[in-house]
């Protein structure tokens, strides 16, 4: 799931800061094979990421007798963890969204992962390892965990209008505008909508959703070249159709919820459990939640229907970070090494709710052997096949969130020219990408 993450003005001494505790070739700190690892966890505490985490490092422990303690932190990581990296004692290790490889990079806070140090990388996911490969091609972070997006309708609602699940993005707004117009709750009222949207500008939101549909419609946010350099992309003829068509949903055919320009996941969630939208496009981490809340017989998932293009989706994980100036670097590499093999995976995997790997990230796993559920392998077949990670650039934030800001208004306000929002977002992103080192000339 989308995370939030900023640039802090109290991380912009970090690389600095860091210096004597080992990043960027200085000096390591003296290293003490029996100190215990601190680990933190961006999720809730409390929560059943927080248990998830504390049963693997519980496991972990009690193979390796190494001690690890668990944090769990969501509101304001990013400000906690810059406090921490200014007084020279990060924690050991983060266990963080792979999307955040960049930032924390350009920040100077984690090391370089040497990977003959990492038993059983050899068994790693190409697109979940390459994931964790920044700009410079060295690697700086252990994917344990991936995700990709599949969409989820409402069963009931399909025999109600007598359709079937799309395949085509033809047929999934005819879908769309059926569950919409046909009260397929049966309550008499003109209350459901076709799809739901977390069109928000929190956190990006918007772009990150959209993502799904430009991509499958050929276009991009910013497109790489040959030379490693990148230049922006939204105003491509297929990226702008893309955008046009989702935008239709909004302002022509009135196929998302109301208010969804506002919304973020939590109420966008709310939407599709609560019976008012019928298709929702989401990974796999929502199941249990809508298993419990709505029914497993209520709905359904698929694989995306295809685009202009193909069925691209977005794919994101979860990584182990291996943080600058730890003092047990060999306990690093072995919970590392832990959280990626055959039993980490299983053991990150098993429950109905308190699991951390949602699709795993080592080749020797079948998932159909920890979840035996046949959704679960239909959203692994789709990471495989149709999955793709954002950028590794080396700093993704400001590109999604320039791009979310004109999505959103795009689908709040029906009376821009999209056009010339297109082009200004151009604009903004080409500044962003020179501003990393990154622009094409």
């Amino acid at each position: 799931m989308i995370r939030s993450f900023k640039v802090l003005a109290a991380g912009v001494g970090v690389a600095l800061t860091l210096a004597a505790c080992g990043t960027n070739g200085a000096a390591k700190a003296e290293q003490d094979p029996k100190a215990p690892l601190e680990l933190w966890a961006r999720t809730t505490p409390g929560g059943d990421g927080e248990k998830g985490m504390k049963k693997l490092a519980a496991a972990f422990e009690q193979q390796t007798g190494q001690k690890v303690e668990v944090t769990a932190i969501f509101d304001d990581f990013e400000t906690k963890l810059a406090q921490r990296a200014a007084q020279k004692d990060l924690p050991d290790i983060v266990m963080n969204d792979s999307s955040q490889l960049g930032t924390m990079v350009s920040q100077g806070i984690v090391r370089e992962v040497d990977m003959s140090q990492i038993k059983g990388s050899d068994q790693l996911l190409e697109p979940a390892l390459a994931a964790a490969r920044a700009t410079d091609g060295k690697t700086y972070g252990v994917p344990y965990s991936a995700q990709a997006s599949a969409l989820l309708i409402r069963k009931d609602w399909l025999k109600k209008v007598n359709l079937t699940a799309p395949t085509t993005w033809d047929q999934m707004v005819t879908l769309a505008k059926a569950f919409t117009t046909q009260d397929p709750d049966g309550n008499g009222k003109a209350d459901t909508y076709g799809l739901a949207v977390p069109g928000s500008t929190k956190r990006g939101y918007a772009s990150w959703y959209f993502s799904n549909f430009l991509w499958a419609g050929g276009g991009d946010f910013v497109a790489k070249g040959a030379d490693g350099k990148y230049k922006p992309a939204m105003t491509t003829p297929e990226s702008e159709a893309a955008t046009k068509w989702f935008r239709d949903l909004a302002c022509t055919s009135k196929v998302i919820q109301p208010g969804a320009a506002t919304m973020d996941t939590p109420p966008t969630n709310e939407t599709f459990e609560a019976g008012k939208t019928g298709m929702y496009v989401v990974g796999p981490y929502l199941m249990p939640r809508f298993d419990s809340s709505l029914g497993k017989d209520k709905y359904e998932v698929v694989a995306m229907p295809k685009g202009p293009k193909d069925s691209t989706v977005l794919a994101e994980g979860g990584s182990v970070y291996l943080m600058a100036g730890s003092k047990n670097e060999a306990a690093q590499n072995a919970f590392a090494s832990y959280a990626i093999s055959e039993a980490g995976q299983k053991v990150g995997m098993e429950g109905d709710k308190a699991f951390i790997v949602q699709l795993p990230v080592n080749k020797n796993v079948d998932i159909s052997t920890v979840r035996p559920d046949p959704r679960w392998k239909l959203y692994a077949d789709v990471y495989k096949e149709n999955g793709r990670y954002a950028p590794s650039v080396p700093n993704w934030t400001p590109i999604r969130q320039s791009t979310a800001d004109t999505v959103n208004a795009l689908i709040a306000d029906c009376s821009l020219d999209l056009d010339f929002e297109l082009k200004k977002l151009d604009q903004k992103l080409g500044d962003t990408l020179n501003q990393q080192g990154i622009g094409a000339s």
